[in-house]
């Protein structure tokens, strides 16, 4: 059904659980305000990856550099890549900081959608970079003629968040691959793609198959969103040999044993893979019920989050949630009247949507 702003909703969404608020749900009360501002999964970690834990938590001492191979090889095997092109990373952030340090450094100029993800940008500003923001287009989605008209001599780097963030939207795959292979031999395609895996559309291709061809193409992942492991910091980059040999070099923190552990347990639990995902979307259609019922339009996300227009400052709206005991996402300028909101578990969606209702409606 269609809520306005040439965008729809998916249908089929569960009922809200109404009365559960912070101050009348103990079991939400107890723990604080709700969290449903960083796009975590609040599933995670997993009873496998915390059995893992365990079991080997004497090797807590030991510094990570003689136990990444296991997950290096499980990565490379997954990606049908060469181990060689696997560089392990605290998160994705770091990979993308990475990035953002070696392209960036003595003014190289890089290319990116406007509102994205910003740590690779910020962090090569840091470093001298000058960033051409290219607006989205008017569906929220990466204007990829525009970003490709800003390409020159100067550019170093393309950076695609595919899903994006805070948008939630996708490239259409086949504009994507050709986008990268017209481009790739003027400047390198970073394509992270952290919520690759809520990805819903048969078939949809990753852009690790230009790294098997050989392309100038670096891909991000990360452990933290489905497979819920944000507090470890845990993620890799995919690239080319030469490319990921100088981006493992500037590596910052790299990531610690403990989170080797849990990310090679985690990659093994298809159980909890599967469910995090289902838990997921009974999550983002309960949001968008919510979004229904006040007739607020909202982007069809393929991400663990919702990005709708709230008609409402998003500063406002953060600060009277918050005093609901919500906490909401923060501000994408300029789009200052959107607001995004992560999914989480079903009584705290239930929550968001009862403090929605007395904030808005």
């Amino acid at each position: 059904m269609a809520l306005g702003g040439g965008f729809a909703l998916l249908g089929g969404a569960p009922q809200l659980v109404h009365g559960a608020s912070r101050t009348e749900n103990p079991a939400i009360s107890a723990r604080g305000p709700i969290r449903l501002s960083s796009n975590e999964n609040p599933l995670g970690p997993s009873e496998r990856v915390r059995r893992a834990l365990s079991e080997r938590m004497d090797l807590g001492c030991r510094y990570p550099y003689s136990y990444m191979g296991p997950l290096v090889s499980a990565i490379a095997a997954r990606e049908e890549v060469p181990e060689s092109c696997v560089v392990l990373t605290g998160g994705s952030t770091e990979g993308l900081k990475a990035a953002g340090l070696v392209y960036g450094l003595n003014n190289g100029e890089i290319i990116a959608a406007d509102p994205t993800f910003q740590a690779l940008l910020r962090y090569a500003e840091l470093f001298g970079a000058y960033v051409h923001r290219v607006p989205l287009d008017d569906k929220l989605v990466h204007d990829l003629d525009a970003m490709e008209r800003r390409v020159t001599s100067k550019t170093r780097l393309i950076f695609l968040c595919n899903p994006n963030n805070p948008s939630g939207t996708i490239l259409d795959g086949n504009t994507l691959r050709d986008f990268c292979t017209s481009v790739d031999s003027r400047a390198v395609v970073f394509s992270d793609e952290a919520y690759f895996d809520y990805i819903t559309e048969p078939d949809y291709p990753s852009m690790v198959e230009l790294v098997r061809e050989g392309r100038n193409v670096i891909v991000s992942r990360t452990f933290s969103k489905v497979y819920g492991l944000a507090g470890f910091r845990i993620g890799y980059l995919v690239a080319r040999p030469d490319i990921a040999s100088r981006l493992r070099e500037a590596l910052m923190a790299h990531t610690g044993t403990p989170a080797l552990i849990a990310a090679e347990a985690a990659l093994g639990d298809d159980d909890f893979y599967k469910e995090s995902l289902k838990q997921n979307e009974m999550a983002k259609k309960s949001i968008y019920a919510t979004l229904e019922d006040l007739g607020l339009p909202a982007v069809k996300s393929h991400t663990n989050f919702v990005f709708f227009k709230s008609g409402m400052d998003i500063r406002t709206l953060q600060s009277r949630m918050e005093s609901e005991g919500v906490l909401i996402g923060r501000p994408f300028p300029p789009l200052y009247d959107w607001a995004r909101i992560s999914t989480g578990r079903m009584e705290e969606v239930a929550a968001f949507g009862n403090a929605l209702k007395k904030v808005i409606g």
